[in-house]
């Protein structure tokens, strides 16, 4: 699980209610309901309102994607590939078929599915290239969604601090108690801009990222998947597999085929 999304967002309001304890103040006097539940659920419907149902049944898998999945190593797909070239090469395309039910990457296992069933090559890059292209929808409107609730939850909390203040103003004849009611209005504010910063705008960004890793990822196993289906040779379709990783995750492959040689 990579966590850094949860220790990002549990460091930043750690740092926040710090900072409140620092300054003489109390975390309970910013942990006000009808403030949160304002911008929380406000944020929450004008989001959906600016979209369709459908995009929000997800909506749970999304957070829990944002917050627990794992990013795998380039290099282990790449590995992986190259064994599965080797095999081809020296059994036969036909051979993959048991190895086939053994791969844990479901876009691997389709795409090897594909060129053993016999598919031709221009056919199958078009399929899986379609699948690339379908999934970066889905997850723009995935990000999008949380994109949303980041832009609407400062100006929902500014609607909650105008609400406070007519508040405030109803009350002029009770002095002792507009120091609260001013600071309780002014929490809308508070936690419009937090979490909009803290919790929804970097959850949208992790969602692109990981959209994007995987993106890749699939890119890499298009390539594979062709020149397996082409009968290339092993050596040649590693050094190809390497050339679309990153500058450092490529040492660190090519470091590691060199030491499985020497062994």
């Amino acid at each position: 699980m990579d966590i850094s999304t949860i220790v990002g967002v549990v460091a930043g309001l750690v740092i926040v209610f710090t900072v409140q304890i620092l300054e003489g103040g109390s975390p309970a006097s910013i942990l006000l309901i009808p403030s949160m539940l304002l911008v929380f659920a406000g944020g929450f419907a004008a989001a959906m309102a600016g979209g369709v149902m459908k995009d929000w049944t997800g909506v749970g898998t999304q957070l829990t994607r944002a917050f627990t999945q794992k990013v795998t190593p380039p290099t282990e797909l790449v590995d992986e590939v190259v064994k599965l070239a080797e095999r081809a090469r020296r059994e036969g395309l036909l051979a993959l078929e048991d190895a086939v039910k053994t791969v844990e990457h479901p876009f691997l296992k389709r795409g090897l599915q594909l060129a053993i069933d016999g598919t031709d090559p221009d056919e199958l890059h078009d399929i899986l290239h379609a699948e690339i292209a379908a999934k970066k929808k889905s997850d723009k409107a995935s990000a999008k969604l949380f994109e949303n609730m980041g832009g609407y939850a400062p100006t929902i909390g500014i609607v909650g601090t105008v609400m406070g203040l007519v508040h405030v103003l109803e009350n002029l004849d009770k002095p002792d108690t507009l120091g609260h009611s001013i600071a309780a209005a002014f929490c809308a504010t508070l936690w419009g801009v937090l979490s909009a910063n803290l919790i929804w705008l970097p959850i949208a960004s992790r969602l692109g990222r990981l959209s994007a890793v995987e993106a890749e990822e699939m890119e890499l196993v298009v390539d594979g998947v062709l020149a397996i289906q082409a009968g290339s040779n092993p050596r040649l379709v590693a050094q190809k597999l390497r050339s679309l990783l990153p500058p450092d995750e490529a040492k660190k492959a090519e470091a590691a085929a060199n030491t499985k040689k020497a062994a």
